[in-house]
């Protein structure tokens, strides 16, 4: 059986929000056992207060140099984003990830840099990377994501929840999910980007009948 992806409008979400409290609301009488809720990260991010306004950062010459390295699409390419992530990781960490990611490359190994620059690394979005009008924030990723899908998956009564971290260079990423589901399947999915962190203001999906087409293996 086919996946149905159907992404879910919403007003803006903010930090008085509760993120389970707004993906029941917005989902009532539309998911069933077995499909599947994903979120998008950022959003989770942002009904968690996990954000920082870039003039609310002390911009280090550490970071001004460091976010140098790093290409121009990135979120840690601008001096403010590139703070952000030393104030969660620490200055001296991600420059020795920063480092090593560059020495990595040289002798052909990739990654080095999102794996030893801590967590928060892969996961912040700079300004303009998230919905209006959180797009003048730097976004970090979601905390505990495993124990909101949990939640999510007991609210919901669904077959899972994921939080994906998905855009439109064709990357979709897995920040947490439920056991028991294919996350990577999930993820695959996801692959074209339905969520909608602008005008559409659809940060929710629904995979339908997600659970039949893991167990049929296709």
């Amino acid at each position: 059986m086919a996946v149905e992806i159907i992404p879910v409008p919403t007003r803006i979400l903010t930090p008085k929000d509760d993120i389970v409290d707004a993906v029941e609301k917005y989902t009532k009488g539309k998911i069933g056992p077995d499909d599947v809720i994903t979120v998008a990260e950022s959003v989770v991010a942002i009904t968690q207060g996990n954000i920082v306004r870039p003039d609310e950062l002390k911009i280090s010459c550490l970071a001004r140099i460091c976010c140098r390295f790093i290409p121009d699409y990135g979120s840690l390419a601008t001096p403010h984003g590139m703070q952000s992530l030393m104030e969660k990781e620490g200055e001296w960490r991600v420059a020795f990830a920063l480092f090593a990611g560059f020495v990595g490359k040289v002798i052909g190994q990739r990654g080095l840099f999102y794996k030893w620059g801590g967590r928060q690394a892969a996961l912040i979005d700079d300004v303009t990377g998230t919905m209006p009008p959180f797009d003048k924030c730097v976004v970090y990723g979601p905390e505990e994501p495993e124990k909101v899908c949990a939640a999510l998956k007991e609210r919901l009564g669904c077959f899972g929840a994921m939080i994906a971290d998905v855009n439109d260079l064709k990357r979709s990423r897995i920040v947490g999910a439920t056991p028991g589901m294919n996350a990577e399947l999930a993820s695959n999915l996801l692959i074209d980007n339905p969520f909608g962190n602008a005008s559409q203001k659809t940060p929710i999906c629904i995979l339908k009948n997600f659970r039949q087409r893991q167990e049929s293996g296709r």
